[in-house]
């Protein structure tokens, strides 16, 4: 007799490599800055295509963007810029990728300045992942146009409210797993920078 399927948002059941992406990273509140900052680019990678996509490219991406080192990303020059645009592993749009040069400038700007980008991305949330309510699922929310607002202030690029809200949900800003969803209550055991660990 074959193991039921766990239940699990709806999103993550039909392919492989998001079931599994769901089942171990989204929504796990991530607290390393660098972490953060790699999912905010990789979800401006996303934008107008799928998750999918990006995932099946993550590791092309990691390997021409020196692993998502922001210290090297930034010194990227227009010989860096044409060398990933000619790079078929990775989303080869120019804006794009200007925009994570410029994200990474500004990552480190903000470190240089005393800013630490984890807790600069966590004040908004006062330090406790939201729970949404497992039923509806907007694609953003009041939240993310102000998080939007503020990163665009900073002069970060590709990050629109609905962007920021995927994002918020996949670094574990927001759990929005759904009601149903196995991984519901887990994730909320694993914020590795919640009281009492």
């Amino acid at each position: 007799m074959a193991t039921p399927a766990k239940p699990r948002c709806t999103w993550a059941s039909s392919d492989p490599v998001m079931e599994a992406y769901h089942d171990e990273e989204w929504g796990v509140p991530l607290r390393d800055a660098r972490a953060l900052w790699e999912m905010l680019m990789l979800e401006g990678f996303q934008a107008g295509l799928s998750w999918a996509i990006i995932l099946r490219k993550r590791d092309a991406f990691r390997e021409a963007f020196a692993g998502f080192d922001p210290d090297v990303v930034a010194r990227f020059t227009s010989k860096d810029v044409e060398r990933l645009l000619a790079n078929p592993g990775i989303v080869r749009a120019r804006a794009k990728i200007d925009a994570t040069i410029t994200g990474a400038k500004i990552f480190c700007a903000m470190r240089d300045g005393g800013e630490d980008f984890a807790a600069f991305c966590w004040s908004f949330v006062d330090g406790r992942p939201v729970t949404g309510d497992g039923l509806s699922f907007p694609v953003t929310t009041p939240l993310a146009e102000q998080i939007s607002k503020t990163l665009k202030r900073r002069g970060f690029k590709f990050v629109g409210p609905t962007i920021v809200h995927a994002w918020m949900q996949a670094v574990g800003l927001v759990n929005d797993h759904s009601s149903a969803c196995f991984r519901r209550v887990q994730v909320a055991g694993e914020d590795p920078g919640r009281p009492g660990r």
